[in-house]
């Protein structure tokens, strides 16, 4: 089973910048559309970033900048998140975009305070 493990949240003060790390299979990102994720709480995951910046909610734009990066060599996806608000504050995974997703991995928790 494909594995997806997420690093680098922290504390970021409002205004501030981070880049979180997902590391899956190489094969995985060769072959399918993955995407960001953000859970607050509960069973809902909302989706912050993709390849294409498609299928985002615009309101996603009022909590800071998204920017999805991928090196399929590495199996590695990144997040580079920039100007972020409070609003941003929660656990983020990565996942594919299309269901059957995979098992949600550990998520890494950030957080926009000052």
């Amino acid at each position: 089973q494909v594995k997806l493990v997420e690093s680098g949240g922290g504390l970021v003060p409002p205004g501030g910048s981070l880049r979180i790390s997902c590391a899956t299979s190489p094969d995985l990102l060769r072959t399918t559309p993955m995407g960001w994720f953000r859970n607050t709480g509960g069973e809902h995951y909302d989706l912050v970033a993709t390849k294409d910046a498609v299928f985002i909610n615009t309101q996603e734009s009022k909590k800071g900048r998204f920017t999805f990066m991928q090196s399929s060599g590495t199996g590695t996806l990144y997040l580079q998140m920039d100007d972020l608000k409070p609003a941003a504050t929660g656990r983020y995974y990565c996942n594919k975009l299309r269901d059957p997703q995979l098992p949600w991995g550990p998520g890494t928790q950030v957080t926009v305070a000052a």
